[in-house]
């Protein structure tokens, strides 16, 4: 069963000070007035209660500052919430119990977990929370900032396991090339976890991203192996592109006529000098290229 949140307005206790001032001033004027009048068993017992709930009135004073409330409950059930800043009062029977309405951080250690393809990686994220609803974090939840610590580590752990660490594909979510529909992911999915507790998450991100070291040299060769086949993918499609435009250029405007078998080896010397990794050096033919 859930807890909603009951705001409860405080009396001022600059309002409340006074009159407790003067009703300790009339106290004593009256002890004065019992022990002149000659002092009798009854009328000495009933200053003393009056006293006794004179010095009760005075446990009712608090404070709170910006951003923070108290939960008031009376004998285990509860009144409801004070949220108003300064000198307050109120029943002196209230337990009080204060609660940060202020955002918080938790920044997650760094855990291991296996991403989407099983590739064990190292992931920590910082988190922006603030408690909404003081009922329920107080009474929905055992320790709300310990429940909030445990269900965020096991957010992680389940948004990694569901997206791989690192993609080609395009168009393909990823933790490390998607990082804003991540954050949202798991923002989302924090709140469906703590919402029970009265927090609301403001903010998550990932902070730390990694493979594990058992297999971050494999995974950086592999990477880089995909970005020189990505390379060279690209060079060959310009290098083609080149050697058709050169082609048609040279048939346009007839500067020389090409068979078949000069077309290849023109292609060729061209796609070994467009494509190579190194400089080409010249070789000036001047003879024919038949024998």
């Amino acid at each position: 069963m859930n807890t909603r949140e009951r705001e409860l307005k405080p009396i001022s206790g600059w309002f409340m000070l006074p009159l407790l001032i003067l009703a300790g001033a009339a106290l004593g004027l009256w002890f004065q007035e019992v022990i002149s009048t000659g002092p009798s068993a009854g009328a000495i017992i009933l200053w003393t209660l009056v006293v006794i709930v004179w010095a009760t009135l005075l446990c009712g004073f608090f404070t709170l500052q910006p951003n923070m409330a108290a939960v008031l409950t009376l004998f285990g059930k509860y009144v409801g919430t004070a949220k108003t800043n300064g000198f307050n009062w109120a029943n002196p029977f209230f337990v009080k119990s204060r609660v940060s309405l202020r955002a918080r951080n938790l920044n997650t250690e760094k855990i291991k977990v296996n991403d989407s393809r099983g590739n064990p990686v190292e992931i920590a994220v910082v988190i922006v929370w603030r408690v909404v609803d003081t009922a329920q974090a107080a009474f929905d939840v055992d320790e709300f900032v310990h429940y909030v610590t445990v269900q965020s580590e096991s957010a992680v752990r389940h948004l990694a396991s569901a997206y791989p660490y690192d993609t080609t594909e395009d168009g393909q979510t990823s933790l490390r090339g998607s990082m804003d529909e991540v954050s949202q992911a798991l923002t989302k999915e924090l709140q469906e976890r703590v919402g029970k507790a009265g927090v609301r998450i403001d903010e998550a991100r990932l902070s730390h991203l990694a493979y594990a070291p058992e297999i971050a040299s494999a995974m950086l060769q592999r990477q880089q192996a995909e970005a020189i086949v990505a390379a060279r993918t690209i060079i060959v499609d310009g290098a083609v592109g080149m050697v058709e435009m050169a082609l048609e250029r040279l048939e346009r405007h007839a500067i020389v006529k090409l068979d078949d078998e000069k077309k290849a080896v023109m292609v060729s010397n061209l796609l070994v000098v467009l494509c190579g990794d190194k400089a080409a050096q010249p070789v000036v033919n001047t003879g024919t290229l038949y024998q």
